[in-house]
């Protein structure tokens, strides 16, 4: 048995997600089923991050188990041949057998949010046709930086612990279209896209950012948002202690 580490980007417009879901579409299932048709294997990859519906990837990475003993670059060029035209293998790795992709040392997510209309930018981002305070939202994620419970941002009833370590989230902006990106060791369920519509409120002037880092002090489930649109949120980059093809 060996192991394989694929990079996988995706568009997840026309998936309920990433994880498998019965009789559904999902990104999981794409993969799969690639999978097999290459090697004939029937088995489940896993995920650094399970993305939700119709949110996007640049930087998944998944891994599985595998009897076959074909080469990382034959592996890449075969997957692509089998998988749809919005989901690609980037990049694929034979790696040792104790890697686990769960256990990254961090993950970067990013909402953008459009200024002016664009109808190639429109599967990819939120709209909002108005002025945006920036300094304003930076101010407010100024709060999240750290330690820090952040039950205010998931309304999920199944998440145990909701500690999370935020490395930097920041909003940035160009050629009206403003981003905001977060670096943290895990996400919550929905997590990004109730802070990033609390964000919106901050730049539209109806949320302080004192407000802000009142809303993440209450840890009330689910009080933050409302959540933007899923069309909005790329996972960029998964992040381990070491490069994937040294692992």
């Amino acid at each position: 048995m060996s192991k394989i580490a694929l990079l996988v980007e995706y568009d997840g417009s026309n998936y309920c997600g990433f994880q498998f879901q019965p009789g559904k579409p999902t990104i999981q299932d794409e993969l799969e089923k690639a999978i097999s048709c290459v090697s004939g294997e029937v088995l489940r990859v896993a995920a650094a991050s399970r993305t939700d519906s119709g949110v996007h990837a640049r930087g998944q990475v998944v891994s599985f188990r595998t009897q076959s003993c074909l080469p990382p670059r034959v592996w890449l060029k075969a997957l692509n041949y089998y998988l749809p035209r919005d989901i690609a293998v980037k990049e694929a790795y034979l790696v040792s057998d104790d890697f686990d992709v769960r256990r990254a040392q961090c993950r970067r997510y990013n909402y953008t949010i459009i200024l002016d209309p664009s109808p190639m930018k429109s599967s990819f981002t939120y709209l909002y046709p108005r002025p945006l305070d920036r300094e304003l939202m930076n101010l407010a994620c100024s709060y999240l930086e750290g330690d820090q419970d952040l039950v205010s941002f998931t309304p999920a009833l199944e998440v145990g612990c909701t500690v999370r370590h935020i490395y930097q989230a920041e909003v940035t902006e160009e050629d009206s279209t403003l981003v905001f990106s977060m670096i943290a060791n895990a996400f919550l369920p929905h997590q990004m896209r109730h802070m990033a519509g609390s964000l919106l409120q901050v730049g539209r002037g109806k949320l302080s950012p004192e407000g802000f880092g009142q809303l993440l002090a209450a840890k009330k489930r689910g009080i933050a948002g409302p959540a933007l649109p899923p069309q909005g949120l790329c996972l960029e980059k998964v992040i381990y202690n070491r490069p994937l093809e040294e692992m």
